[in-house]
């Protein structure tokens, strides 16, 4: 067994340079991981199918004993060259692969969770029809052969391989069934619309992913087959977990036509041919744009999860809002370079007939020559001047605390502008080369908080991330024991919350007074404090109920007393234009 697995990973990589060559002389992919073993494959990550790509290092994995049982091994070269078309074709990048589940999904209502295996069946179809119609390979053996192979008592194909292996018999222009492809009138003509969806997209397979999900749509519904990954689609599941290490950036934003794209191939006019009000009306909805909206926390997970990405919820969020704060941060810092103001001597040049007299270096002259010739011994100091060395300026901190109660967003599954802007105030203040404390806070004993100042950005925005959904009462024992004694740095304290905020005036556990620590804070810290509440605009005048007017009277209080800023929010989204004024304000130098 070993020597015919030798021999056969041999002529498995001498077809590699001809897979290679069927997509271009130029394309260049490291070689195929050709395991020879199950426990090989395994370690590579592949498991059910007999191969599967990795966008992250562009690899191509294959399980040769897979391939030796389903009968393939001849197909080396077909094989290896549908690989490279995922690579090459589609998806082509983690970025594309975001997209295209992103557009499945949204065509399959409740049934989101075969979005993967619908686009690695959608993908095949673009690169089984190009190898063969262009390079002539034999990509109908390879399906014919696994209808052969199928054994006689397994149980019948469900709905969804017979419409697939219907489209590629239209494709093809092959008998109905030889394929194994089947199915009643209606079945024959969704697999017509399929292989005109195909051949009509084919420069441009990522617009009609839509159409093609919701072509499957009803048949998924009721193929328990295909469900329960009975059928022989499952052996080509090759990009269920091809982005998996890789970054994800990009996969936030709603592309124009993908909300809209999910339309039936029959409502498409390029697909059906058909030329009526009902059919032009669908198609020109699917061209509206939806605006460049941004997705869900928990919807991106869901993409990302879905492409073989190995995240948590938690991780995930992170890595959302780092990327939704970057347009909105300040700039790096540039550092001007101002001239010395004395001139530096930078060497010496001919003293020449007609030059000032005063500007002869008689020293240099005669260790020249000690009989002086003008014009031809004498010599004359140059100078210039060199940029001066920039006054380090001392950046001020960060100290941030941030509202967690059940009455904020959990940001792990929707937006949570408390969290964005955050991150945009903390990333900022770290590019201006300040240290950052975040202190997530809800109930007593509902607190994180980083360990001290940091510049780390995943340990702020892990923090920041968070989430509590408690009750509301501020850490005043942070605040106390962070200003214990005056600091070295200045840092600027601030806080993003609603009303609840007075809570930091009450006592502490300890019996002291919370205005007593805001004080101290506030002397301690150096550097002033702000708050960004979502409050009433019209806080400061006079108005509302008993408990309102308290809670303004305090706020009032800070202000006046102690010098907090205080910055009524009339919406949580604001916070995000709040957030980039105070680092413009704080994190630029003017």
């Amino acid at each position: 067994m070993k020597e015919a697995h030798a021999e056969l990973t041999e002529q498995w990589r001498a077809a590699w340079p001809q897979a290679l060559a069927v997509w271009s002389k130029f394309t260049r992919l490291r070689d195929p991981a050709l395991c020879t073993s199950r426990v090989q494959a395994a370690m590579e990550g592949l498991a059910g199918s007999f191969a599967m790509i990795r966008l992250l290092d562009q690899s191509v994995v294959v399980d040769l004993p897979l391939v030796v049982e389903l009968g393939l091994q001849d197909y080396g070269l077909e094989i290896l060259a549908h690989e490279i078309g995922h690579h090459i074709l589609a998806p082509g990048s983690a970025g594309d692969q975001f997209r295209l589940l992103a557009r499945m999904r949204r065509a399959l209502p409740t049934l989101e969770q075969h979005a993967p295996m619908v686009a690695n069946l959608y993908t095949d179809l673009f690169i089984n029809d190009r190898l063969l119609r262009q390079a002539s390979l034999r990509m109908a053996d390879i399906y014919r052969k696994l209808e052969q192979g199928r054994a006689k008592d397994s149980p019948a194909s469900g709905k969804v391989w017979l419409l697939y292996m219907r489209i590629y018999e239209n494709l093809w222009q092959l008998e109905k069934g030889e394929l194994g492809g089947g199915g009643d009138e209606r079945l024959d003509t969704d697999a017509w619309l399929g292989a005109r969806l195909i051949r009509v997209y084919a420069h441009d397979w990522m617009s009609a992913a839509g159409r093609f999900a919701t072509l499957l749509l009803p048949y998924l519904v009721d193929d328990t087959g295909a469900l329960q990954g009975k059928d022989p689609s499952r052996y080509f599941h090759d990009t269920r977990d091809a982005a998996r290490g890789c970054q994800t950036y990009g996969a936030q934003q709603i592309e124009d036509d993908e909300e809209n794209g999910a339309i039936h191939p029959v409502h498409d006019q390029r697909i059906s041919g058909l030329d009526d009000d009902a059919v032009g009306q669908s198609d020109a909805t699917a061209q509206k744009q939806s605006g460049g909206q941004l997705r869900e926390p928990f919807e991106l997970g869901e993409i990302l999860k879905a492409s073989g990405v190995d995240l948590s919820d938690h991780e995930i969020a992170i890595r959302y809002y780092r990327e939704r704060a970057l347009p909105h941060l300040v700039r790096f810092p540039s550092r001007p370079a101002p001239e010395s103001s004395e001139p530096q001597m930078e060497g010496l040049s001919p003293w020449e007939i007609g030059d000032p007299l005063d500007d002869i270096d008689w020293l240099q002259s005669v260790m020249q020559s000690p009989r002086p010739i003008p014009g031809v011994t004498t010599v004359r100091r140059e100078y210039g001047r060199e940029p001066a060395r920039d006054i380090d300026h001392l950046p001020v901190d960060l100290d941030m605390y941030v509202d967690s109660s059940g009455s904020m967003p959990n940001p792990q599954q929707h937006t949570s502008f408390l969290a964005l802007a955050g991150a945009v105030i903390a990333l900022s203040a770290l590019r201006a080369g300040s240290k950052v404390q975040v202190t997530l806070w809800s109930g007593k004993h509902e607190v994180m908080q980083t360990p001290g100042f940091v510049r780390d950005e995943d340990m702020i925005l892990g923090v920041l991330t968070g989430f509590f959904g408690g009750s509301t009462a501020f850490p005043i024992h942070c605040l106390r024991e962070t200003y214990a004694v005056k600091r070295k740095r200045p840092a600027h304290i601030l806080q993003i919350s609603d009303s609840g905020i007075t809570t930091m005036f009450d006592q502490d556990e300890l019996g002291n007074s919370g205005w007593d620590i805001s004080a101290r804070a506030m002397e301690h810290g150096g550097a002033g404090g702000t708050m960004a509440l979502n409050i009433a605009a019209d806080w400061d005048q006079d108005g509302g109920n008993k408990w309102m007017r308290d809670i303004y009277g305090d706020l009032q209080r800070a202000r006046d007393e102690q010098g907090w800023d205080i910055h009524a929010v009339a919406q949580f989204e604001d916070l995000l234009e709040f957030a980039r004024l105070f680092s413009q304000r704080h994190y630029v130098k003017s």
